[in-house]
């Protein structure tokens, strides 16, 4: 399908660049893109890809997530408008749109006195992705809060369907929606009554100073490029091989935390691809140890990284 038809959606736009909806800034077209205003939209767009017998996806805000160069084929859409929550301080529930920045929602829930969320402050995505990964910082993860989601399943979705998080499989940086092909609308949460919303926001605030200060916030990147091998951390894992400041084109180690790699300008989604293998290879060949990537690559063939190395999991 190459034009729109009034019977299509609104919104639709074709050949949308979508670095600009990345936090490392990088990635090629989307062949069709849209960012749906409300639940009901998005629904509509779902069903509409469905007829049209095309891939799609859904992003947040972008982070944790490394787009190809070459782009995305059928439909992408981006959730970043469908923002909103609801609360009640004195039963200790919240429930956010998929859309609603994971740090807002903790900053709203210390100033009605929940206590939970703190450890949310400092990561730069939203609900819904917080959901399907199982965030984590600080030593809070989402899995322990998190109540119940709200979901559609992309082959009849027009009836969403709620799953708690009893059925969400969770585990360190993983739940079952990363392979189902379900797309989550919000997400409930049970927190904590009873404490001084004042004590609540200092902590709050408190997390976030010690990310800001430690982690190179101020440079395109995804956050943590790769999962603790527990109990080693992959940052000092990389750090102790001299690999900080290491670089492939604009793609670098960071050289403030070395779990991170930042976009110094102009990087493509190839060199930062090529530089977490560079990485995997060289802690693989120092420590036997591979180093699992947090971030999720959209448009890439299978990994590949590290194949030839013997005995690579």
């Amino acid at each position: 399908m190459d034009t729109l038809s009034p019977a299509d959606p609104d919104g639709l736009r074709r050949d949308v660049g979508l670095a600009e909806f990345t936090t490392w800034k990088v990635g090629g077209p989307a062949e069709w893109f849209a960012e749906p205003g409300s639940e009901d939209e998005l629904i509509a767009l779902a069903a509409w890809a469905g007829s049209q017998g095309m891939p799609f996806r859904c992003i947040g805000a972008g982070s944790n997530l490394l787009i190809a160069d070459s782009g995305l084929p059928g439909l992408t859409l981006c959730n970043r408008r469908l923002q909103g929550s609801r609360l009640d301080a004195t039963e200790g529930w919240v429930e956010a749109v998929a859309g609603e920045p994971i740090p807002t929602l903790a900053r709203k829930a210390a100033r009605a006195g929940l206590s939970g969320l703190e450890w949310a402050v400092g990561i730069p995505g939203t609900v819904g992705g917080a959901a399907v990964m199982n965030a984590g910082a600080q030593g809070g993860c989402t899995a322990e809060w998190l109540d119940s989601v709200l979901v559609i399943d992309p082959a009849r979705p027009e009836t969403p369907f709620r799953l708690e998080a009893s059925a969400l499989d969770f585990a360190y940086r993983h739940s079952r929606l990363q392979h189902e092909h379900l797309l989550v609308l919000s997400a409930r949460f049970r927190l904590k009554t009873g404490e001084d919303p004042t004590e609540i926001s200092a902590r709050t605030s408190a997390n976030l100073h010690s990310r800001t200060s430690t982690q190179p916030y101020q440079q395109p990147s995804c956050g943590s490029v790769f999962r603790n091998p527990e109990p080693q951390k992959a940052g000092r894992l990389i750090e102790g091989l001299g690999l900080k400041g290491l670089c492939v084109g604009g793609a670098q180690v960071s050289t403030l935390h070395a779990n991170f790699i930042v976009n110094t300008g102009g990087a493509l989604a190839a060199e930062i691809d090529a530089l977490i293998s560079q990485v995997q290879e060289r802690v693989w060949r120092a420590h036997a140890i591979h180093l699992h990537p947090e971030v999720k690559r959209l448009g890439f063939a299978p990994e590949q990284a590290g194949g030839s190395l013997p005995g690579w999991p």
